[in-house]
Protein backbone atom coordinates (compact mmCIF):
# COMPACT_ATOMS: atom_id res chain seq x y z
CA UNK A 1 0.00 0.00 0.00
CA UNK A 2 3.20 2.39 1.20
CA UNK A 3 4.64 1.70 -2.82
CA UNK A 4 1.20 2.47 -4.40
CA UNK A 5 0.97 6.02 -2.80
CA UNK A 6 4.74 6.74 -3.11
CA UNK A 7 3.95 6.01 -6.89
CA UNK A 8 0.78 8.56 -6.59
CA UNK A 9 2.76 11.13 -5.17
CA UNK A 10 5.66 10.53 -8.05
CA UNK A 11 2.47 11.48 -10.56
CA UNK A 12 2.01 14.82 -8.64
CA UNK A 13 5.82 15.64 -8.50
CA UNK A 14 6.07 15.00 -12.20
CA UNK A 15 3.22 17.79 -12.54
CA UNK A 16 4.59 20.10 -10.22
CA UNK A 17 7.75 20.07 -12.24
CA UNK A 18 5.91 20.39 -15.51
CA UNK A 19 4.34 23.52 -13.58
CA UNK A 20 7.23 24.85 -13.10
CA UNK A 21 7.35 25.49 -17.21
CA UNK A 22 5.22 28.08 -17.31
CA UNK A 23 7.70 30.14 -14.56
CA UNK A 24 6.73 34.01 -15.25
CA UNK A 25 4.59 33.52 -18.47
CA UNK A 26 1.78 32.03 -16.97
CA UNK A 27 1.07 35.19 -14.22
CA UNK A 28 -1.18 36.33 -13.34
CA UNK A 29 -2.67 32.53 -13.31
CA UNK A 30 -1.49 30.49 -11.44
CA UNK A 31 1.58 28.00 -12.64
CA UNK A 32 -0.67 24.60 -13.07
CA UNK A 33 0.72 21.48 -14.08
CA UNK A 34 -1.06 17.74 -15.22
CA UNK A 35 -0.56 14.42 -15.37
CA UNK A 36 -2.84 11.14 -16.72
CA UNK A 37 -2.03 7.65 -16.02
CA UNK A 38 -3.68 4.85 -17.19
CA UNK A 39 -2.54 1.33 -16.10
CA UNK A 40 0.35 2.56 -14.28
CA UNK A 41 1.22 3.95 -17.27
CA UNK A 42 1.98 8.39 -17.91
CA UNK A 43 -0.29 8.43 -21.35
CA UNK A 44 -0.36 12.05 -21.16
CA UNK A 45 0.92 15.31 -19.40
CA UNK A 46 1.02 19.39 -19.93
CA UNK A 47 1.28 22.58 -18.17
CA UNK A 48 -0.24 26.20 -18.21
CA UNK A 49 2.53 27.67 -20.80
CA UNK A 50 1.25 31.30 -21.08
CA UNK A 51 -1.59 33.14 -19.92
CA UNK A 52 -4.40 32.95 -22.51
CA UNK A 53 -2.97 29.38 -24.16
CA UNK A 54 -4.72 26.30 -23.11
CA UNK A 55 -5.46 25.46 -19.40
CA UNK A 56 -2.47 22.64 -17.73
CA UNK A 57 -5.54 19.71 -17.95
CA UNK A 58 -6.82 20.81 -21.67
CA UNK A 59 -2.70 21.00 -22.49
CA UNK A 60 -2.28 17.33 -20.92
CA UNK A 61 -5.71 15.95 -23.42
CA UNK A 62 -3.80 17.57 -26.35
CA UNK A 63 -0.98 14.98 -25.86
CA UNK A 64 -2.59 12.06 -24.89
CA UNK A 65 -1.04 8.68 -26.83
CA UNK A 66 -4.25 6.78 -26.05
CA UNK A 67 -7.81 6.91 -24.87
CA UNK A 68 -8.18 8.06 -21.50
CA UNK A 69 -11.40 6.52 -20.33
CA UNK A 70 -10.78 5.17 -16.91
CA UNK A 71 -7.63 6.88 -16.34
CA UNK A 72 -6.51 9.21 -12.94
CA UNK A 73 -5.23 12.59 -13.22
CA UNK A 74 -3.44 14.56 -11.29
CA UNK A 75 -3.36 18.10 -11.21
CA UNK A 76 -1.40 20.38 -8.75
CA UNK A 77 -4.74 22.95 -8.71
CA UNK A 78 -8.59 22.44 -8.39
CA UNK A 79 -9.77 22.51 -11.99
CA UNK A 80 -11.67 25.45 -13.20
CA UNK A 81 -15.28 25.34 -13.85
CA UNK A 82 -15.80 28.74 -15.35
CA UNK A 83 -15.33 29.99 -18.78
CA UNK A 84 -12.65 32.92 -18.77
CA UNK A 85 -10.07 33.00 -21.92
CA UNK A 86 -10.34 29.26 -22.14
CA UNK A 87 -13.42 27.13 -21.55
CA UNK A 88 -14.09 25.37 -18.05
CA UNK A 89 -10.93 22.39 -17.54
CA UNK A 90 -13.78 20.48 -15.48
CA UNK A 91 -15.99 19.66 -19.12
CA UNK A 92 -12.58 18.45 -20.69
CA UNK A 93 -12.25 16.26 -17.45
CA UNK A 94 -15.81 14.61 -17.86
CA UNK A 95 -15.54 14.64 -21.45
CA UNK A 96 -12.75 12.34 -21.69
CA UNK A 97 -13.88 9.62 -19.55
CA UNK A 98 -11.45 10.30 -15.94
CA UNK A 99 -12.01 8.38 -13.40
CA UNK A 100 -10.20 9.71 -10.86
CA UNK A 101 -9.01 13.28 -9.95
CA UNK A 102 -5.89 14.19 -7.85
CA UNK A 103 -5.74 17.65 -6.15
CA UNK A 104 -2.70 18.99 -4.81
CA UNK A 105 -4.08 22.82 -4.32
CA UNK A 106 -7.22 24.60 -3.82
CA UNK A 107 -8.52 27.40 -5.43
CA UNK A 108 -9.05 30.46 -4.01
CA UNK A 109 -10.37 32.10 -6.75
CA UNK A 110 -14.59 32.67 -6.17
CA UNK A 111 -15.32 31.57 -9.16
CA UNK A 112 -13.64 28.67 -8.89
CA UNK A 113 -13.04 27.51 -4.86
CA UNK A 114 -14.73 24.16 -4.37
CA UNK A 115 -16.97 24.32 -7.58
CA UNK A 116 -14.62 22.39 -9.84
CA UNK A 117 -14.41 19.46 -7.14
CA UNK A 118 -17.89 19.82 -6.82
CA UNK A 119 -18.81 19.50 -10.54
CA UNK A 120 -16.47 16.62 -11.05
CA UNK A 121 -18.10 14.64 -8.12
CA UNK A 122 -22.02 14.90 -9.05
CA UNK A 123 -20.27 13.51 -12.70
CA UNK A 124 -19.51 10.22 -10.84
CA UNK A 125 -15.96 10.68 -10.76
CA UNK A 126 -13.89 10.38 -7.66
CA UNK A 127 -11.88 13.35 -6.54
CA UNK A 128 -9.12 13.17 -3.95
CA UNK A 129 -8.17 16.69 -2.80
CA UNK A 130 -4.88 18.06 -0.51
CA UNK A 131 -2.72 15.41 -2.31
CA UNK A 132 0.37 16.92 -1.57
CA UNK A 133 -0.92 20.18 -0.64
CA UNK A 134 1.85 21.79 1.25
CA UNK A 135 4.14 21.06 -2.24
CA UNK A 136 1.57 21.74 -4.59
CA UNK A 137 0.80 25.59 -2.56
CA UNK A 138 4.30 26.63 -3.29
CA UNK A 139 4.31 27.01 -6.68
CA UNK A 140 2.03 29.97 -6.42
CA UNK A 141 1.85 32.04 -3.48
CA UNK A 142 2.08 34.96 -5.59
CA UNK A 143 -1.50 33.97 -7.51
CA UNK A 144 -3.41 33.06 -4.06
CA UNK A 145 -2.31 36.48 -2.78
CA UNK A 146 -3.11 38.52 -6.00
CA UNK A 147 -6.55 36.67 -6.41
CA UNK A 148 -7.22 36.86 -2.61
CA UNK A 149 -6.56 40.71 -2.12
CA UNK A 150 -6.20 42.56 -5.56
CA UNK A 151 -2.96 43.10 -4.71
CA UNK A 152 0.59 42.47 -5.77
CA UNK A 153 2.68 39.72 -4.29
CA UNK A 154 5.97 41.41 -2.89
CA UNK A 155 9.27 40.39 -2.35
CA UNK A 156 11.73 42.34 -0.75
CA UNK A 157 15.35 40.96 -2.08
CA UNK A 158 18.58 42.00 -0.79
CA UNK A 159 22.25 39.92 -0.40
CA UNK A 160 24.12 41.50 3.31
CA UNK A 161 27.11 40.29 4.89
CA UNK A 162 27.22 37.98 8.10
CA UNK A 163 27.30 41.41 10.20
CA UNK A 164 24.34 42.81 8.22
CA UNK A 165 25.52 45.10 5.61
CA UNK A 166 24.47 45.55 1.76
CA UNK A 167 27.49 47.34 1.05
CA UNK A 168 30.74 49.30 2.35
CA UNK A 169 30.98 52.59 3.54
CA UNK A 170 31.87 53.51 0.45
CA UNK A 171 29.05 51.75 -1.33
CA UNK A 172 30.91 49.18 -3.01
CA UNK A 173 28.91 45.70 -2.96
CA UNK A 174 30.73 43.25 -5.35
CA UNK A 175 30.56 40.61 -4.43
CA UNK A 176 28.96 40.02 -0.90
CA UNK A 177 27.75 36.91 -2.39
CA UNK A 178 28.63 33.86 -4.68
CA UNK A 179 28.26 32.82 -7.86
CA UNK A 180 24.77 30.12 -6.86
CA UNK A 181 23.49 32.71 -5.33
CA UNK A 182 23.53 35.06 -7.76
CA UNK A 183 22.02 32.38 -10.53
CA UNK A 184 19.40 31.84 -7.55
CA UNK A 185 18.67 35.29 -7.61
CA UNK A 186 18.31 35.14 -11.55
CA UNK A 187 15.57 32.48 -11.37
CA UNK A 188 13.63 34.74 -8.63
CA UNK A 189 14.01 37.57 -11.21
CA UNK A 190 12.16 35.15 -13.75
CA UNK A 191 9.34 34.09 -11.64
CA UNK A 192 8.20 37.12 -10.70
CA UNK A 193 5.91 39.70 -12.91
CA UNK A 194 7.53 42.78 -11.86
CA UNK A 195 11.25 43.52 -10.61
CA UNK A 196 11.49 46.81 -9.06
CA UNK A 197 14.45 49.20 -7.71
CA UNK A 198 14.95 52.87 -6.86
CA UNK A 199 16.45 56.04 -8.38
CA UNK A 200 19.55 55.42 -6.02
CA UNK A 201 20.29 51.75 -6.98
CA UNK A 202 19.93 53.24 -10.53
CA UNK A 203 22.70 55.21 -10.35
CA UNK A 204 24.66 53.84 -8.38
CA UNK A 205 25.20 50.10 -9.95
CA UNK A 206 23.60 51.37 -13.13
CA UNK A 207 21.86 47.73 -13.45
CA UNK A 208 19.75 46.48 -16.33
CA UNK A 209 17.49 44.44 -14.21
CA UNK A 210 16.82 41.87 -16.60
CA UNK A 211 16.95 37.82 -15.91
CA UNK A 212 20.15 36.38 -16.92
CA UNK A 213 19.81 32.66 -16.87
CA UNK A 214 22.03 29.82 -18.76
CA UNK A 215 19.21 27.09 -19.39
CA UNK A 216 21.69 24.55 -20.16
CA UNK A 217 22.64 24.97 -16.60
CA UNK A 218 21.35 22.57 -13.40
CA UNK A 219 20.82 25.11 -10.88
CA UNK A 220 21.20 24.72 -7.13
CA UNK A 221 18.50 27.22 -6.23
CA UNK A 222 14.56 26.84 -5.62
CA UNK A 223 14.31 24.23 -8.84
CA UNK A 224 16.74 22.21 -7.49
CA UNK A 225 14.36 19.26 -6.07
CA UNK A 226 12.81 19.28 -9.77
CA UNK A 227 13.90 18.49 -13.43
CA UNK A 228 12.15 21.59 -14.87
CA UNK A 229 12.60 22.64 -18.47
CA UNK A 230 12.56 26.18 -18.25
CA UNK A 231 10.90 28.53 -20.70
CA UNK A 232 13.06 29.69 -24.07
CA UNK A 233 13.39 31.97 -23.75
CA UNK A 234 13.16 32.88 -20.07
CA UNK A 235 10.51 35.45 -18.95
CA UNK A 236 11.78 38.58 -18.60
CA UNK A 237 9.90 40.67 -15.94
CA UNK A 238 8.54 44.13 -16.36
CA UNK A 239 11.28 47.08 -15.05
CA UNK A 240 9.76 49.62 -12.50
CA UNK A 241 11.71 52.22 -11.26
CA UNK A 242 10.50 54.59 -8.50
CA UNK A 243 12.28 58.00 -9.85
CA UNK A 244 10.35 60.64 -8.44
CA UNK A 245 12.39 63.67 -9.84
CA UNK A 246 12.78 61.67 -12.83
CA UNK A 247 16.74 61.93 -12.46
CA UNK A 248 17.40 58.56 -14.60
CA UNK A 249 19.89 59.36 -16.99
CA UNK A 250 19.31 59.00 -20.78
CA UNK A 251 22.34 57.20 -20.92
CA UNK A 252 21.58 54.58 -18.18
CA UNK A 253 21.59 51.02 -19.33
CA UNK A 254 17.67 50.52 -18.21
CA UNK A 255 17.39 53.48 -21.08
CA UNK A 256 19.12 52.54 -23.37
CA UNK A 257 17.13 48.80 -23.50
CA UNK A 258 13.72 50.43 -22.95
CA UNK A 259 13.00 48.70 -26.55
CA UNK A 260 13.92 45.31 -25.27
CA UNK A 261 12.27 45.47 -21.61
CA UNK A 262 8.99 46.99 -20.56
CA UNK A 263 9.63 49.51 -18.34
CA UNK A 264 7.66 51.46 -15.93
CA UNK A 265 8.90 54.77 -14.13
CA UNK A 266 7.24 56.30 -11.31
CA UNK A 267 8.03 59.40 -10.81
CA UNK A 268 6.23 62.28 -8.17
CA UNK A 269 4.88 65.56 -8.32
CA UNK A 270 6.50 67.95 -10.00
CA UNK A 271 9.05 65.57 -12.66
CA UNK A 272 9.68 67.63 -15.77
CA UNK A 273 7.45 67.56 -18.49
CA UNK A 274 10.19 67.22 -21.15
CA UNK A 275 12.01 64.47 -18.80
CA UNK A 276 9.04 62.86 -19.25
CA UNK A 277 8.24 63.50 -22.82
CA UNK A 278 12.05 62.22 -23.84
CA UNK A 279 11.48 59.38 -21.56
CA UNK A 280 8.00 58.20 -23.28
CA UNK A 281 9.20 58.75 -26.84
CA UNK A 282 11.74 56.07 -25.80
CA UNK A 283 10.14 53.64 -24.92
CA UNK A 284 9.18 54.07 -20.96
CA UNK A 285 5.54 53.99 -19.47
CA UNK A 286 6.01 56.94 -16.91
CA UNK A 287 3.48 57.38 -14.67
CA UNK A 288 3.20 60.03 -12.16
CA UNK A 289 1.71 58.76 -8.51
CA UNK A 290 2.89 61.24 -5.90
CA UNK A 291 2.11 60.36 -2.32
CA UNK A 292 0.95 63.52 -0.01
CA UNK A 293 4.97 64.43 0.62
CA UNK A 294 5.33 64.43 -2.91
CA UNK A 295 7.53 61.38 -3.65
CA UNK A 296 6.39 58.66 -5.27
CA UNK A 297 3.07 56.69 -3.13
CA UNK A 298 4.58 52.82 -2.75
CA UNK A 299 0.92 51.67 -2.15
CA UNK A 300 -0.23 53.60 -5.05
CA UNK A 301 1.98 52.20 -7.07
CA UNK A 302 0.79 48.51 -6.13
CA UNK A 303 -2.33 49.94 -6.97
CA UNK A 304 -1.60 50.62 -10.87
CA UNK A 305 0.17 47.47 -10.99
CA UNK A 306 -2.57 45.39 -9.62
CA UNK A 307 -5.01 47.09 -12.54
CA UNK A 308 -2.29 46.60 -15.08
CA UNK A 309 -2.40 42.66 -14.03
CA UNK A 310 0.80 42.72 -12.29
CA UNK A 311 0.47 39.98 -10.25
CA UNK A 312 3.88 39.78 -8.07
CA UNK A 313 6.53 42.73 -7.37
CA UNK A 314 10.61 41.61 -6.64
CA UNK A 315 12.26 44.71 -4.87
CA UNK A 316 15.86 44.59 -5.81
CA UNK A 317 16.98 48.00 -4.51
CA UNK A 318 18.93 49.63 -1.38
CA UNK A 319 18.29 50.96 1.79
CA UNK A 320 16.28 53.86 0.72
CA UNK A 321 13.27 51.96 -0.89
CA UNK A 322 13.23 48.90 1.14
CA UNK A 323 12.11 51.26 4.03
CA UNK A 324 10.00 52.65 2.33
CA UNK A 325 8.46 49.32 1.32
CA UNK A 326 7.96 48.69 4.69
CA UNK A 327 6.52 51.50 5.69
CA UNK A 328 4.04 51.15 3.47
CA UNK A 329 3.36 47.79 4.40
CA UNK A 330 3.06 46.15 1.24
CA UNK A 331 6.22 43.60 2.01
CA UNK A 332 4.46 40.07 2.04
CA UNK A 333 7.81 38.17 1.85
CA UNK A 334 11.81 38.53 2.63
CA UNK A 335 14.23 36.51 0.48
CA UNK A 336 17.42 37.15 2.19
CA UNK A 337 21.01 36.19 0.51
CA UNK A 338 23.80 36.31 4.00
CA UNK A 339 27.68 36.14 2.60
CA UNK A 340 31.03 34.62 4.62
CA UNK A 341 32.24 38.50 4.80
CA UNK A 342 32.35 40.81 7.72
CA UNK A 343 32.56 44.44 6.50
CA UNK A 344 31.98 46.33 10.08
CA UNK A 345 31.14 49.96 10.33
CA UNK A 346 28.78 52.25 11.34
CA UNK A 347 28.59 53.85 8.27
CA UNK A 348 28.48 50.96 6.03
CA UNK A 349 24.68 50.47 4.38
CA UNK A 350 22.11 47.87 6.08
CA UNK A 351 19.06 46.62 4.27
CA UNK A 352 16.41 48.58 5.54
CA UNK A 353 17.71 52.28 5.81
CA UNK A 354 15.94 54.63 7.64
CA UNK A 355 14.91 55.72 11.63
CA UNK A 356 13.84 51.70 11.80
CA UNK A 357 11.13 51.19 14.54
CA UNK A 358 11.65 52.46 18.23
CA UNK A 359 10.12 49.35 19.99
CA UNK A 360 10.75 45.77 19.45
CA UNK A 361 7.03 45.45 19.37
CA UNK A 362 6.53 47.60 16.38
CA UNK A 363 8.96 45.47 14.84
CA UNK A 364 7.96 43.86 10.79
CA UNK A 365 6.86 40.53 12.23
CA UNK A 366 8.48 37.75 10.02
CA UNK A 367 8.00 33.52 9.84
CA UNK A 368 10.57 31.39 8.31
CA UNK A 369 10.33 29.26 5.54
CA UNK A 370 13.16 28.46 4.02
CA UNK A 371 17.03 27.83 4.90
CA UNK A 372 18.91 26.87 2.26
CA UNK A 373 23.25 26.57 1.18
CA UNK A 374 24.03 27.75 -1.57
CA UNK A 375 27.39 27.22 -2.12
CA UNK A 376 29.56 29.41 0.99
CA UNK A 377 25.97 31.35 0.99
CA UNK A 378 22.85 31.16 3.31
CA UNK A 379 19.30 31.59 1.61
CA UNK A 380 16.65 32.56 3.93
CA UNK A 381 13.08 33.06 3.39
CA UNK A 382 10.19 34.87 5.20
CA UNK A 383 6.73 35.30 5.32
CA UNK A 384 5.50 38.19 6.75
CA UNK A 385 3.39 38.12 9.23
CA UNK A 386 -0.28 39.88 9.11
Amino acid sequence: MNGLIEEKKQYMRRAITLAWGGMGYASPNPMVGAVIVKDGRIIGEGFHHRCGELHAERDAFAHLTEDAAGAEMYVTLEPCCHYGKQPPCTLAVVEHGIAKVYIGSRDPNPLVSGKGAAFLREHGIEVVEDFLREECDNLNPEFFHFISTGKPYVVMKYAMTADGKIATKTGDSRWITGEAARKNVHLERSRYAAILAGIGTVLADDPMLNARIDRAETTEGFLKPYDVSLPDPVHQPVRVIVDTQLRIPMDSNIVKTLQDYRTIIACGAGAAEEKKQQLTVAGAEVVALPGEDGKVSLTKLMEYLAEKKIASVYIEGGGTIHEAAVKAGIVNKVSAYIGPKVFGGSAAKTPVEGCGFCKVSEAMQLRLTRVQRLGEDVWLEYEVKE
